[in-house]
């Protein structure tokens, strides 16, 4: 866990603790990274409910409610795909906030999308904002990078949601 991720995750921790909503994470490619950095904070347990590790279709479309027929036309690698993730997350899990994550980290990519692309989507029942990353680093530098804008893109809509509570 590198040293910005740390940091992004301490200011995340004071907006929820503060504002007292609560965060889910929905993880494909980054398989549970975001929620060990999340959790990595003390005092963790007051806003974080908990993550799914969906790294299959099937636990996609099982546990998080993403329609089959979304996965199948658009692949698990996309905006709609992450978005229904975040959707998923907040349902299943009751948080006020989501954060998910799909992509592909390497060596292969898929047929809708190379290695390198990934996906990210966090947000809340009333908004849900996007990003697309792309480019192969290698997987480890792939998985880093993502974690790290995911967790940058909520610590941004958190700040937006509460300016008044960042410290």
């Amino acid at each position: 866990m590198s040293v910005e991720t740390k940091i992004i995750s301490r200011e995340i921790s004071v907006i929820l603790w503060k504002a007292a909503e609560t965060l889910s994470t929905a993880e494909s490619c980054t398989a549970g990274q975001i929620s060990a950095a999340i959790t990595a904070v003390p005092g963790s347990s007051t806003y974080f409910k908990g993550g799914v590790v969906c790294y299959t279709n099937e636990v996609k479309t099982k546990v998080l409610g993403v329609p089959a027929d979304l996965l199948s036309q658009k692949g698990p690698v996309s905006e709609e795909v992450a978005c229904e993730m975040v959707k998923g997350a907040l349902k299943e899990l009751d948080t006020t906030y989501a954060l998910a994550v799909t992509g592909y980290a390497g060596p292969g990519g898929g047929e809708e999308a190379p290695v390198g692309t990934i996906w990210i989507a966090v947000g809340n029942r009333e908004e849900i904002v996007t990003k697309k990353l792309e480019g192969d680093e290698g997987r480890d530098v792939n998985l880093q990078r993502a974690a790290l804008v995911a967790l940058q893109m909520l610590l941004d809509l958190l700040k937006k949601h509460h300016p008044a509570e960042e410290e």
